[in-house]
């Protein structure tokens, strides 16, 4: 739509998590730093957490990425699941040849001698869970129990969890705090600051290929950060439709206007108010209290 109009390789500010976008904000540089660290020193259980559209799956693929050949990986997406499901799940991803009709039993003595296996070649096995928040209490437990697999020098693999806050109320319950004792390293996204947000646009910007002045001005970038609060998601989401907002009147920058069209067209944003448009109440009040000085002066 407005690629040809702002000289764009590609969209700026696609919802998709793409690591050639990434960028290496302090939260995220240091949560990256921190899961690197704890998975060369053999931790086993992790912990990354954040609001929805802090960027925990874009975090959780840069990680994967970059892991050393050392590594072998596992990647679930899908939280759902009863502890048979996972078993299943951490099984296919991790090239084990078994049956969907196997009982647990069978399923932990295939995985055990796969990553007995992958251990004597000198390989780690890191297994990431998104939106762990969702998983159930039981499937939760099952991954405790997993983990007790190791041999007598070290565990036979490492566990990173990624969820919004409310995963941290589920592993406070009684029936999973043993899990919870188990996570050794954990790390809270925080969004972006206002000047992080700055940095934000013009990164992205720049990877998709656009090379003129500069696009979202000073109040546009006020304006969208007091809209997004700073969650890259909803960053995308605003400045994606401020820059329709401004080719569909055919300017060549993003003004604080169309920020705020945008921000009155996406429900999770907050709404953005220019400062010299005053509400009915507020204009009213003000208007009754110029009567009044002027009738009592």
């Amino acid at each position: 739509m407005y690629r040809t109009h702002f000289a764009l390789r590609e969209p700026p500010f696609g919802l998709t998590p793409d690591t050639a976008f990434a960028f290496a904000c302090t939260p995220h540089q240091e949560a990256l730093n921190t899961l690197l660290i704890a998975s060369a020193n053999g931790e086993g259980f992790m912990k990354v957490t954040g609001e929805v559209g802090t960027g925990k799956t874009l975090l959780c693929r840069r990680f994967l990425s970059q892991l050393s050949d050392e590594n072998v990986t596992a990647y679930i997406p899908n939280p759902l699941l009863d502890p048979h499901g996972l078993l299943l799940a951490l099984a296919e991803e991790l090239r084990v040849d078994v049956d969907r009709d196997d009982d647990q039993h069978r399923l932990l003595k295939s995985l055990n001698q796969v990553l007995l296996e992958h251990a004597r070649a000198g390989k780690r096995v890191v297994v990431c869970l998104d939106e762990a928040q969702a998983m159930p209490l039981e499937t939760l437990e099952s991954l405790r129990l997993l983990s007790n697999l190791e041999t007598e020098k070290r565990k036979l693999f490492q566990v990173v969890l990624f969820g919004q806050p409310e995963l941290d109320a589920k592993l406070a319950h009684v029936s999973v705090r043993q899990l919870q004792q188990r996570i050794t390293f954990q790390y809270h996204l925080s969004p972006l600051s206002r000047r992080e947000l700055e940095y934000y646009i013009s990164h992205r910007l720049r990877i998709a290929g656009y090379m003129g002045d500069r696009l979202f001005n000073t109040a546009a970038l006020d304006a969208l950060y007091r809209a997004s609060r700073g969650v890259p998601r909803l960053i995308n989401v605003v400045a994606h439709k401020a820059m329709l907002a401004a080719y569909g009147e055919g300017y060549h920058y993003v003004s604080a206007a169309h920020v705020r069209k945008a921000a009155s067209d996406t429900p999770s944003a907050r709404r953005v108010y220019s400062p010299m448009v005053w509400t009915g109440a507020t204009a009213t009040a003000i208007a009754a209290a110029v009567i009044y000085w002027y009738l009592n002066r």
